[in-house]
């Protein structure tokens, strides 16, 4: 895993170096914008640990400049200041920060940080067209036909559907539906995932069939 940390203070850069190293990570660091950027052209790390206060360009426009470039929009970013206003978080979550620490702030705490962002970022990329038998899923144009038919889903619809499609052929329980569908912090009971599997296959008409149920399990879709 390559990491790169921005950072103009030489003491923190050189730590969070260290410890980043010494956690197994390959890490390059920069004290300015401009090299770091160049670095950028020839190979993109999987993260970037930012400071928001830069001598030539400030944090925040380094952001903004890395989620509009198509190469590197998708790369997960710390945002780290030692500003403490949540005007100042918002605003740079709100820019596409995937994370953000103030400082003063433990070396554990960064390695934390930086471990969950990569674990939750680090997924096998899935391609935007789905398909099973008659079913067509395109999640670019967030469009669903069943034999040709443009389907109306619901949001939770069209994200379960997406989450069986990308797992066809396996059989996924209730509760992995749950937390993958509705998130974590969901609480409802597993009724709800049978409630909509119901709605579903009736929208889905003659391609419903290819959800199928796993007795004592939970759904699947396909063989």
């Amino acid at each position: 895993m390559l990491i790169y940390i921005v950072e103009d203070d030489t003491d923190i850069r050189e730590l969070e170096t260290y410890a980043l190293k010494n956690s197994g990570y390959e890490v390059k660091s920069f004290g300015e914008s401009k090299s770091f950027f160049k670095a950028c052209a020839e190979i993109k790390p999987q993260l970037v640990i930012l400071d928001v206060m830069l001598p030539d360009f400030d944090g925040l426009s380094v952001l903004e400049k890395l989620r509009k470039d198509k190469s590197t929009k998708n790369i997960p970013v710390i945002l780290v200041t030692a500003k403490s206003s949540e005007m100042d978080k918002v605003k740079g979550l709100d820019m596409g920060a995937d994370d953000y620490l103030t400082k003063p702030f433990s070396v554990l705490e960064l390695i934390s940080r930086v471990r969950a962002i990569l674990r939750r970022c680090t997924v096998e990329e899935k391609p935007e067209t789905v398909e099973l038998g008659g079913i067509v899923l395109d999640d670019s144009k967030h469009i669903v036909t069943s034999n040709g038919e443009q389907c109306s889903l619901t949001y939770k619809e069209y994200e379960l559907l997406k989450y069986l499609l990308n797992n066809k052929g396996m059989a996924l329980t209730r509760e992995n539906i749950i937390i993958n569908v509705w998130g974590y912090d969901f609480e409802g009971e597993s009724r709800t995932v049978d409630m909509h599997i119901t709605t579903l296959r009736q929208k889905l008409g003659e391609c419903g069939n290819l959800i199928k149920t796993v007795r004592n399990v939970g759904y699947k879709a396909g063989e």
